[in-house]
């Protein structure tokens, strides 16, 4: 350095002119006049000496010290960054994603479809999960990455912690611990300290309403209260309504339990693919897989269960409507004093008995298309047998030939299917009637392809096939 032509190259002259400062986190170092001299002069080894003197070591920017020794003018006023270190980049801290995307709580927004209408019933989308599905997986953590100061100090990182899975009941996690897995089918929860359980029960406290809405659900479903009318249930296991059912849907592939009673209004209905009990069943379709099991009365209902129908506690009442069951009916009492037609079928699945009907509506539809393409050619080939078919009259006799042998065809593969469903009906071993009291006239007995109505009323008596007509036995 030199000033009026004198020569100054200690440190201390320098230090009087210039500071050295440095970052908080050591990354950046900063070149600052103290004064302003016309007569100052530096050259830029004297400023890299400087600088290392005040302990700046790694990232000098030589491209500014060279400027700033030639024109220190330009930098009086300034406070120049003159070396570059870089920061550490920290680890991330491993995380715990849920795989499943989880609603929490209540209050959701109704279903809004594509063409703009909203159903409100559509409010209550459970957790469900299905066994073995993934839950949730674990993110590993980055280490990181060391950063260098001015100072030339390696300045240290952050390793990002571990993240575990906080297992609750019901949930599995696998050998490397990256993914936790439902141990069964159920819904996700969510518990303190952020516990995954997955619990086979949804439990409603309360009615099946407009709060509530329709519920879908791969466990069990509990109800303590009413499901109202129009709204649905849905359960891969079994439902239990601690209330009753008013005009509702509820389809359980399991069993059903309804400790109050169906009042159905002639709409919605109650199927499950096992058991269905309940106390009575007014104006109801009720379908069940196994059993349906009543206490008290079945009324003007529709009922159709795979084996039986049992209705002989206190009351034991059957009146109006259709009970059809692949096994037996029990009952106290059929029909009433008026007279009311009470149809009830044993001795097929109920399914079949409903497809051999609507196969013999089919075959007369069939055998009505079969007469009017009949005649229809009929009259093509009196005009073919005179020599008068025009081209167009004669592509219509071929397509009403292939017509007609397409119609041939439906009509065996009907007539087929009927009897093997009738020789299914023949099969009448198990299938019997039981009234513990009293069946009234106006009642209607049909066992496999058999009918018996009954006109005058009878005590304690149990029908059942034999000999190719239906026999009234005394009950025993």
């Amino acid at each position: 350095m030199y000033k009026g032509g004198i020569s100054l190259t200690d440190h201390y002259l320098l230090e009087s002119y210039l500071i050295v400062s440095i970052s908080d986190d050591k990354t950046e170092a900063y070149l600052q006049f103290l004064k302003q001299d016309e007569e100052f002069r530096c050259t830029q080894e004297e400023l890299e000496r400087f600088i290392h003197a005040n302990e700046v070591k790694y990232g000098i920017d030589r491209f500014t010290i060279q400027q700033i020794s030639n024109n220190p003018k330009k930098f009086y006023s300034a406070k120049t960054p003159i070396a570059f270190g870089f920061s550490p980049v920290q680890g991330i801290d491993g995380r715990i994603e849920m795989v499943m995307k989880i609603v929490e709580g209540k209050g959701h927004s109704p279903l809004e479809s594509e063409n703009g209408n909203v159903d409100h019933k559509e409010i209550n989308n459970l957790n469900n999960v299905l066994k073995g599905q993934i839950i949730a997986k674990r993110i590993a953590p980055t280490p990181g990455k060391s950063g260098m100061s001015v100072t030339n100090e390696v300045i240290p990182f952050r390793t990002g912690k571990e993240a575990n899975f906080k297992v609750g009941k019901n949930v599995v996690v696998n050998a490397d611990k990256t993914a936790l897995y439902a141990a069964l089918d159920g819904m996700i929860t969510i518990a303190d300290k952020n516990k995954i359980n997955v619990f086979p029960i949804y439990e409603v406290n309360g009615d099946v309403d407009y709060s509530v809405g329709n519920i879908d659900f791969v466990g069990n479903v509990i109800i303590r209260g009413n499901v109202l009318t129009g709204f649905r249930i849905r359960a891969a296991g079994d439902v239990r309504v601690i209330g009753g059912v008013e005009g509702a849907e509820i389809d359980a592939d399991g069993s059903v339990e309804i400790t109050s009673g169906i009042i159905g209004y002639n709409k919605g209905h109650v199927k499950a693919g096992v058991n269905i009990k309940t106390s009575f069943i007014q104006d109801g379709n009720v379908i069940a897989g196994g059993d349906v099991i009543v206490s008290q009365s079945i009324m003007h209902s529709n009922i159709r269960a795979a084996k039986n129908v049992i209705c002989k506690d206190v009351k034991g009442l059957i009146v109006g409507g259709s009970i059809q069951a692949g096994e037996k009916v029990v009952a106290r009492t059929v029909g009433n004093t008026m007279s009311t037609i009470t149809t009830i079928e044993v001795g097929v699945v109920p399914e079949l008995r409903n497809e051999l009907t609507d196969l013999r509506n089919q075959l007369r539809f069939q055998n009505d298309n079969v007469v009017k393409t009949e005649q229809a050619l009929n009259i093509l080939n009196q005009l073919a047998s005179v020599g008068q078919l025009s081209p167009d009259k004669l592509s219509m006799r071929v397509k009403l030939n292939t017509t007609l042998k397409s119609h041939a065809k439906e009509q065996y593969e009907i007539k087929e299917r009927i009897l093997e469903i009738e020789k299914m009906l023949e099969d009448t071993n198990k299938s019997k009637v039981e009234v513990v009291n009293t069946i009234y006239g106006g009642s209607k007995i049909v066992i496999g392809r058999y009918t018996r109505f009954v006109k005058d009323t009878a005590e304690r008596v149990s029908f059942y096939y034999s000999e190719g007509d239906i026999s009234m036995v005394p009950y025993i």
